[in-house]
C-alpha cells in the first residue's frame, strides 16, 4: 500500500506563484490552495494541512496578520507555517520568525532550494507527529492509553454537551490479576493483557467506541452517542468474551480469567462535571467486584 503523502497548503494572491509552486512541489505533496488570509485559515480549518507556505505581501489580510490568526486558534495554531516571499532583508526575517514563523522561502523561487526547505520541515513534523503518537499508546497492549484516553473523553465530552446526545463508560478490572502473575510470572501476566485489550475492538460495532488501558490491569471503554442499554450489551459482549477465552501459559495449562465492569451512561449538561462520570462508572466496578466479580454493575442503578 502507497504511504499516505503529507499535505501543504500553499497560499498566495498570485495565481503564477500557486502554479509554480504546485509544479515544483505536486509530486510529493498533496497540495490545497488558497489566494487570501482569510480563505487559507478557512482551508487550513478544512484540511489540517500539514505545513503552510505563506505569503506575506497580500491584500486585505497580510502574511504577518494571518500568521497571528492561524497562531491565536487552537485548532490550527500547532501547524508550521513557512513564509514565500521577496522580502528578504534581516529585519523582514526577524519580523516572520518573531511571529513564530518556521522558515522562508525567498521569490523568485529556486525549485531546489524550496524542496529541501519544505522536505527539511515535514520530516521535523513527521518525526514529532510519531513521538506524538507513541506517546498516546500503551507499549504493552497497543491499544491506546491514560494520556490518550483523557483526550478523548474531554473532546468527546465537549461533543455531548453541545449536541445533547449520551455519553456511555465502561470501566472493567480483571479479577485476581495477582494471582496470575504470581503463579505464572510477569511475562504470562503481560501475555493476559495483551490478549484481553485485543478482544475489545471486535466486541465494538461503531468505529467512534473507544478503548484504552487505564493503568495496571485495569481498562476503560468509551462509547459517544450510546444510551446505558447499549452500553451494557457491549459490556456484556466483553465480560463474555473474556470468561470463554483460553490462554496458553508457558507450562501448557490453559489461563483463564474474567473480568468486572462498571457501566454510568448519561447525557451531559454544564451542571454535570467528568470527575463525577468517572467516579460513577468506578463505582459502578467497585459494586461488581463486591457482587462476586464477573459481572456487570450499572451506576447509578436506573433499573
Amino acid at each position: 500500500m502507497e504511504a499516505k503523502k503529507n499535505s501543504l497548503l500553499i497560499v498566495d494572491d498570485e495565481n503564477v506563484n500557486l502554479k509554480v509552486l504546485t509544479h515544483i512541489l505536486g509530486s510529493d505533496y498533496m497540495i490545497y490552495t488558497a489566494t487570501s488570509g482569510k480563505n487559507a485559515i478557512e482551508k487550513a480549518k478544512e484540511y489540517k494541512p500539514d505545513l503552510i507556505l505563506l505569503d506575506i505581501l497580500m491584500p486585505d489580510m497580510d502574511g504577518y496578520q494571518t500568521l497571528a490568526e492561524i497562531k491565536s486558534c487552537d485548532e490550527i495554531k500547532k501547524i508550521p507555517v513557512i513564509f514565500i516571499t521577496g522580502l528578504d532583508s534581516d529585519e523582514d526575517e526577524e519580523k516572520g520568525l518573531s511571529l513564530d514563523a518556521a522558515d522562508y522561502i525567498i521569490k523568485p523561487f529556486r525549485p531546489a532550494i524550496a524542496k529541501l526547505r519544505v522536505r527539511n520541515q515535514i520530516q521535523i513534523i513527521n518525526q514529532l507527529q510519531t513521538i506524538e503518537r507513541l506517546s498516546m499508546i500503551d507499549q504493552l497492549t497497543n491499544i491506546s492509553n491514560r494520556r490518550s484516553f483523557d483526550d478523548r473523553l474531554r473532546m468527546e465530552w465537549k461533543k455531548s454537551v453541545r449536541e445533547q446526545t449520551p455519553i456511555s463508560m465502561l470501566m472493567m478490572d480483571l479479577d485476581k490479576f495477582k494471582h496470575i502473575n504470581d503463579t505464572y510470572g510477569h511475562l504470562q501476566g503481560d501475555v493476559v493483557l495483551q490478549t484481553v485489550a485485543a478482544i475489545f475492538p471486535k466486541s465494538f460495532k461503531r468505529p467512534g467506541d473507544f478503548a484504552a488501558r487505564w493503568g495496571g490491569e485495569e481498562f476503560v471503554v468509551l462509547m459517544p452517542n450510546t444510551l446505558l442499554e447499549g452500553a451494557v450489551k457491549v459490556a456484556e459482549r466483553i465480560r463474555h468474551e473474556v470468561e470463554n477465552r483460553f490462554i496458553p501459559s508457558v507450562d501448557g495449562v490453559d489461563i483463564k480469567i474474567t473480568i468486572s465492569i462498571g457501566v454510568t451512561s448519561l447525557t451531559p449538561t454544564l451542571e454535570n462535571t467528568i470527575d463525577a462520570f468517572l467516579s460513577d462508572a468506578d463505582k459502578g466496578l467497585y459494586a461488581a467486584k463486591e457482587a462476586g466479580r464477573n459481572c456487570v454493575v450499572c451506576y447509578p442503578d436506573k433499573k
